[in-house]
């Protein structure tokens, strides 16, 4: 066996490196840390060729003393962290120390640095027998990167692209972006300007920040999230259910503005877009959790992806529920102008059963009653006058007196009223805005699948006895488990009970899943017991049925319905959680604007 030795620095370096560097987007991300814990309020990145030839990072951070300047390029040397308890409580991106003297390792580094109140700024290239010099550097820090791996092939080789390489910085580029809005920031690839942002203070310079990082049509949809819990607090947006998308490319979250990548997170996300995204879509967010940080580990991965919650089950909770009640809270009007919250209220009024253009109201009043031509002038107060004309096409006498009065008064519902069905299919309404089309069928079935909902919850869970007993074997961690939480399975509806150290035996299931798999479904809850901390198996599967029974419920195609009935479906979408999507996940209805027409029919051009 060869002699235990020490191994030599530059080797060391190296090592570490390929931890900390796994290709230029790597170095990119440690050296922009680095910036932001300086406090800078403005961050150019250049880059060529990918990152591969060239890296440049310049800051107007707090800077670096020229004293500083060896020590900042040596192993485990920080400003951030001093003893065993500021560890445990990191406020700072960067704090191992080990970045610029791995980065240096592999590549032709040199740092340069200024002070505020410095007379110049000072440059180091980073070679051992090298001293600073002067420079002309503006204060902040400036990082060199050239050549990566030169002198390290083996890793050069597993490169990709230099499109490719440059892919991941900008994938890196946005997030950071995204958690940083105050911070203004520049990207240059092969010395063209591809991103310029500056910063972004208040909401509406965000919004801009976010169309132009994530796209227009994201930005347009997008639910606005602030929800506090003691010491959490979770802010950003997320994208309404309609916006989705094939794969999971437009999801950014951020754990006191670090980029994290956490199955728990992820985990919970899902669940509460689980009633309102079609099958194998993708939502789209930009999310921010801040929180105490002695209640989180980042000291969990090299490159500080992952993050440990001393509380996860608490964390998993509060995302689930802020994320569920902004999207159940949704109404029409607020998606026409602003999103917001709602409240809930169920179809009561019976629905027809015939097919065909329905083009007549109340006392044979035909579509005349609805539409006529905009003359020229104020298109809002002939509108007005359009509503009361067929306002009284609702219901009963008092009911059409309301609607003309609301109607006169300007006070418009925000899918409008009913005008026509067509094919049986879909409801046309005017509202305000121009045109509604609405699906009538996938608009009834969510309306029922709330009405079920809520009925189920408000009569609890309604339990069958197993007419013989299911016993079957466990893991002894998942007996304890059943065992520490008899109540919430009680509250589940099942009756369980611990017969050995690695068994159990099932009684009472609930009613609703008497022809479902018990046994695997109680081992499925089990199962995210132990990952996640909580469990919706149980809600899924009832939820699931019950969305089945909706859709039968449902009014089905080709069923005439009158103005009134019309009318009242659109009163009871507008009054409905998730009524923007049926049970699964399609839109119910549409806003063509008068702008969107106009613009077809190339009316003032």
């Amino acid at each position: 066996m060869p002699q235990i030795h020490t191994l030599p620095s530059h080797l060391v370096n190296q090592i570490a490196a390929g931890e900390v560097v796994e290709r230029p987007a790597s170095v990119v991300k440690e050296l922009v840390e680095n910036s932001l814990d300086a406090g800078a309020g403005s961050i150019t990145i250049e880059v060529e060729a990918g990152g591969t030839r060239m890296i440049r990072i310049s800051d107007d951070g707090c800077g670096i003393d020229r004293e500083e300047l060896t020590s900042a390029l040596s192993r485990h040397a920080t400003s951030k962290i001093g003893s065993l308890e500021d560890l445990e409580n990191i406020a700072s991106l960067g704090f191992r120390g080990e970045a610029l003297p791995s980065i240096a390792s592999v590549s032709r580094l040199s740092l340069a640095s200024r002070l505020p109140d410095g007379d110049c700024a000072w440059r180091l290239q980073a070679r051992d027998d090298d001293e600073a010099l002067p420079d002309a550097l503006p204060q902040g820090t400036q990082v060199e990167v050239l050549e990566l791996f030169y002198n390290v092939p083996a890793r050069k080789k597993f490169l990709r692209t230099e499109q490719t390489e440059y892919k991941h910085i900008e994938t890196l580029f946005k997030n950071m972006v995204l958690s940083h809005p105050a911070v203004a920031f520049k990207l240059i690839h092969n010395q063209k300007v591809v991103y310029q942002l500056p910063s972004a203070r208040n909401l509406d310079d965000q919004r801009r920040r976010l169309a132009q990082v994530c796209g227009k049509a994201f930005a347009d949809s997008l639910v606005e999230i602030d929800v506090v819990n003691d010491d959490l607090r979770l802010q950003g947006w997320v994208a309404l259910p309609t916006f989705n998308r094939s794969q999971a490319d437009m999801q950014y979250f951020f754990v006191n503005q670090r980029v994290v990548r956490d199955k728990l997170i992820s985990h919970a996300v899902r669940q509460a877009y689980h009633d309102v995204l079609f099958h194998g879509r993708h939502p789209a967010y930009v999310l921010s959790l801040t929180m105490d940080a002695r209640e989180l580990d980042v000291n969990v991965h090299p490159q500080k992806h992952e993050v440990r919650f001393r509380n996860s089950r608490r964390v998993h909770d509060f995302l689930f529920r802020s994320l569920h009640q902004a999207l159940a809270g949704v109404q029409p009007e607020q998606q026409i102008e602003s999103p917001g919250f709602a409240i809930s209220q169920n179809l009561d009024r019976p629905l027809a059963d015939q097919g065909g253009l329905n083009l007549r109201g109340q006392g044979g009043q035909g579509l005349s009653a609805g539409f006529s031509q905009f003359p020229s002038g104020d298109r809002s107060a002939n509108l007005r006058e359009q509503m009361q004309s067929y306002a009284g096409l609702l219901g009963t006498a008092a009911d059409a007196e309301d609607q003309e009065a609301v109607a006169a008064a300007g006070q418009i519902p925000p899918l409008g009223f009913a005008l026509a069905q067509l094919k049986g299919i879909y409801i046309l309404a005017e509202n305000a805005d121009g045109l509604i089309v609405v699906d009538m069928h996938a608009a009834h079935e969510r309306i029922v699948y709330e009405r079920m909902k809520q009925n189920a919850e408000e009569e609890k869970v309604i339990t069958q006895p197993l007419l013989v007993p299911v016993s079957f074997n466990v893991s002894r961690s998942e007996a304890d488990l059943v065992e520490e939480n008899v109540e919430f399975f009680a509250h589940l509806g099942f009756s369980v009970e611990r017969l050995g150290p690695e068994q159990l035996r099932l009684r009472t299931i609930p009613a609703l899943l008497k022809h479902a798999d018990s046994e695997q479904l109680l081992r499925d809850v089990l199962a995210d017991l132990v990952e996640h901390g909580r469990s919706q198996r149980v809600q899924d599967f009832q939820n699931e049925m019950l969305s089945t029974m909706a859709c039968h419920a449902a009014v089905r195609a080709n069923r005439q319905l009158s103005i009134a009935e019309m009318n009242a479906l659109l009163r009871d979408i507008e009054h409905t959680e998730r009524s923007g999507q049926c049970n699964h996940g399609r839109p119910t209805w549409k806003q063509l604007g008068l702008d969107q027409l106009d613009k077809f029919f190339l009316r003032g051009q």
